[in-house]
């Protein structure tokens, strides 16, 4: 099952999609991770799909991946009288902490961080940004706001409060017991919600350990705004721009997925774009063209991964949705000017010898036009150092363990696989020829570049390259 492109394909699992015959569909379509959504579903449903995806790795052969998203925080306002507001453009309304099915002058609003966190002129956004207030009295316990946008407003719609530092912990009850069902299961991924600053991944990092890897979620400014820094406390981010862009203007996002795109190849680390990317495809068998821009342009900006959600949690056409996707992604990676693009978006690398040595392997396969790059792993850190460099030849990674290479299903450009590790130096270019020729990359005669480290089993000790006739 070796994919014929570069960027990965994250699929989300739901009602259309959780039986084993229609993931299965899904894995042939091109999916190379599947997201389990804790925001809905059972967890029986959770486990019944985790059971069908480790069944059809045994099938296949291959690593797949798996990400729990954890639901996060969720800002919601209370019950309404007759279930229903409509506020108009103009008005004054009054929000309450504490209050049952009120009118526009006791709307609940049962978040103390948020009256503690408000402001004068404040925004607070209702149903993604649908209607639209401005603060103007916050108090302990009630505030005025008035209506800059109108609109109707629904029992428990939900809240933002754009720009805004909440008190309030990334990990809810729900969270944490969800995080311990998915890490006894053997997620691969945990995707955390509502991260806000560089000490909600330390409280999640504390729980999960390295019993996975930690993707933090991109969807408030306040993340924007310490970026650099959570990205070095977490393995991979998540360009969440459906909650971005209510929570920062539309325009700003596209430029915003760019930085975020760059910075992680800087610093070697998967990055997934995300939310609405082939969105008319729940009702649809085909995108719109605009649709179809769109996972483009995360290609051509340097993603590792882009990721369906509806489309393939409860659409009508899900495995169609995957299929297209793999298209639209192979016709870019395969367009005259994709490789130039790629080139120009080129990151310096970090300057230390581990990474220098992966990126001198990646532009030496280039140069002696090998069939293939194939890295020796243990952790998955010589993979990434190359991968980021998005070299033009296969990457193939080979590690001893299974769920390093299921992480590594997240990664650009590379074909994960477990194998043993060399046990001297006469093995090395034997091990990796027969793998890559097991895998189809190579025949024999031809060059391939190995990179790996010394002694195995070190974890980042990247410091060899070969070049070898397979």
């Amino acid at each position: 099952m070796r994919r014929s492109r570069h960027a990965k394909i994250v699929a989300t699992i739901g009602p259309a999609t959780v039986e084993p015959d229609k993931l299965r569909a899904l894995y042939l379509a091109g999916a190379d991770t599947f997201r389990l959504n804790f925001s809905h579903g059972t967890k029986d449903d959770h486990a019944r799909a985790f059971a069908a995806i480790r069944a059809l790795e045994r099938e296949f052969g291959r690593a797949i991946g798996v990400l729990q998203d954890l639901q996060g925080p969720k800002l919601r306002i209370g019950s309404l009288k007759e279930g229903e507001l409509t506020l108009q453009a103009g008005e004054t309304v009054r929000f309450v902490l504490d209050g049952a099915r009120g009118g526009k002058q006791a709307i609940p609003l049962p978040h103390p961080e948020i009256f503690a966190a408000a402001h004068p002129g404040q925004d607070l956004l209702i149903d993604d940004g649908r209607v639209r207030l401005s603060l103007e009295k916050p108090g302990d316990g009630e505030m005025i706001a008035r209506v800059i946008v109108g609109g109707a407003i629904r029992d428990h719609k939900g809240v933002n409060v754009p720009g805004a530092l909440l008190d309030i912990s990334p990990l809810t009850k729900k969270d944490r017991a969800d995080l311990v069902f998915g890490l006894e299961l053997g997620v691969d991924w945990v995707a955390l919600s509502f991260v806000q600053k560089p000490s909600d991944l330390i409280e999640a990092r504390a729980l999960i350990g390295e019993a996975a890897g930690l993707v933090a979620k991109i969807e408030t400014p306040m993340a924007l705004d310490r970026i650099d820094d959570i990205i070095q406390l977490s393995d991979a981010l998540m360009v969440a721009r459906g909650d971005l862009g209510v929570e920062i203007p539309p325009e700003n996002v596209p430029g915003r997925q760019k930085e975020l795109i760059r910075a992680c190849r800087v610093a070697a680390k998967p990055v997934i774009v995300a939310t609405q990317m082939l969105d008319s495809m729940v009702a649809a068998p085909t995108p719109t063209r605009a649709e179809a821009s769109d996972v483009a342009t995360a290609i051509y900006d340097g993603a590792d991964a882009v990721m369906l959600s509806a489309e393939t949690a409860n659409g009508a056409y899900p495995a169609e949705a995957v299929a297209m996707m793999d298209r639209i992604i192979r016709s870019t990676e395969q367009h005259r000017l994709y490789r130039s693009l790629i080139r120009a978006a080129q990151v310096d690398e970090e300057i230390t010898p581990p990474h220098a040595v992966a990126a001198a392997g990646a532009d030496l396969a280039a140069t002696i036009e090998a069939k293939a790059i194939i890295g020796f792993t243990a952790s998955g850190t010589t993979a990434a150092r190359i991968s980021c460099k998005r070299p033009p030849v296969p990457v193939l990674a080979l590690t001893p363990d299974e769920i390093v290479a299921r992480r590594m299903c997240l990664l650009w450009g590379v074909h994960s696989v477990v194998a043993s590790d060399p046990s001297g130096h006469e093995e090395i270019t034997q091990i990796a020829a027969v793998a890559a020729q097991r895998e189809g990359y190579v025949q024999s005669g031809d060059l391939a570049v190995v990179v790996f480290g010394l002694p195995f089993g070190q974890i980042g000790a990247t410091n060899n390259v070969r070049v070898a006739v397979c």
